[in-house]
């Protein structure tokens, strides 16, 4: 039997701090250890999150009270700035760390610079950083010691797009088109007037349209399996008036002969975490709520002359999107069964 694995979360106080503590109470090789959040130090966490009640018996610490060094894996969950800061310093010690911020995400500090707005400061770090996209990047995630977890945008769109550009399938210099849409989890535990019920409730709005930060995330991947197609992307987020989940419908032209569900069957058959619908299928948010699951449908754009093909994905942005994915990332570094802490059922109603 594996060895228990000892948990550290920095700024385990937003939706994907809580979304961690949840999936990892009933993983089998991990125990958290230590929680971080600088204001609400002292605080019993059944008092801060209810639903962990009888759960965790565990204090919010400061990073210096936490001992953060003592873990096997630290997990942050926090605005970008702070994993670039305070994860070399772990690494240095022989902790192992998976990012949920952008902090590693994109391979260029220049262009991570011009959409973060910050001064780029962890290079060597970001030398050794995975790109935890797991479906893509499974064997490289085996000997990372640092892992950016990707967005949430970036996973669903990615992940149907994956096997056409393994294959060179797409049609070189047609436009592929991601028209996305989130919940408002998305936006994070913040005060935000956007995120302000009376805002987003009953509303449906895009944003981002001029520039969005995961889009370079998204056309890092492309440009690496399949070169320049990323530079065709156009996306667009929304948002929805639901708490969590995200939708995906992304227009490809794809070379004539190719059959894009036979190559999605194919290439997600021993997948656990993303289900190929049969022809036909429309996927819904509430399929993949508070699993960690992608579950993808492929249709030709009806009645065009075009290869044009339809290509739609649903997640939970909080699981598959950010924890779900992040604790999937641990359980490939430590060579656990990747399912490990990951096995719930969606939740339906």
């Amino acid at each position: 039997m594996a060895q228990t694995l000892k948990i550290g979360i920095v700024g385990a106080t937003g939706y994907t701090g809580v979304e961690l503590l949840r999936l990892l109470a009933k993983h089998p090789y991990a125990q958290v250890v230590s929680i971080t959040s600088r204001s609400e130090a002292g605080v019993h966490i059944a008092d801060y999150f209810p639903s962990l009640r009888g759960v965790y018996d565990l204090r919010f610490q400061t990073p210096e009270e936490a001992q953060l060094d003592q873990c096997d894996a630290v997990f942050f969950a926090t605005p970008h700035g702070v994993a670039m800061r305070d994860a070399p310093d772990l690494l240095a010690k022989g902790v192992k760390v998976i990012d949920l911020s952008a902090d590693f995400r994109l391979e260029d500090a220049a262009v991570w610079e011009k959409w973060y707005k910050l001064p780029f400061t962890a290079h060597e770090a970001l030398s050794e950083a995975v790109y935890g996209l797991c479906e893509l990047n499974r064997e490289k995630i085996k000997q990372a010691r640092l892992i950016a977890n990707p967005g949430c945008y970036p996973t669903c769109v990615s992940l149907p797009l994956i096997p056409l550009l393994k294959t060179q399938a797409l049609v070189d210099g047609m436009p592929i088109i991601a028209d996305c849409k989130s919940g408002v989890s998305g936006a994070g535990r913040k005060a935000s007037i956007g995120s302000l019920f009376c805002e987003a409730g009953d509303n449906f709005k895009a944003y981002g349209v001029a520039g969005h930060r995961h889009l370079p995330e998204i056309r890092q991947t492309l440009n690496k399996l399949q070169a320049n197609t990323g530079e065709h992307l156009i996306f667009v987020p929304h948002l929805t008036p639901m708490i969590r989940g995200m939708f995906a419908t992304t227009y490809v032209h794809l070379k004539d002969g190719v059959c894009p569900h036979e190559l999605l069957s194919q290439a997600y058959s021993g997948s656990a975490f993303v289900d190929v619908m049969p022809k036909g299928s429309l996927p819904e948010t509430r399929s993949v709520r508070g699993a960690n699951l992608c579950r993808i449908s492929v249709q030709k754009a009806p009645e065009y002359e075009d290869n044009v093909w339809i290509l739609m994905s649903v997640q939970d942005n909080l699981v598959k999107g950010a924890a779900g994915q992040a604790i999937q990332n641990l359980n490939i570094m430590f060579d656990l069964p990747e399912t490990s802490g990951l096995d719930n059922i969606t939740l339906l109603p």
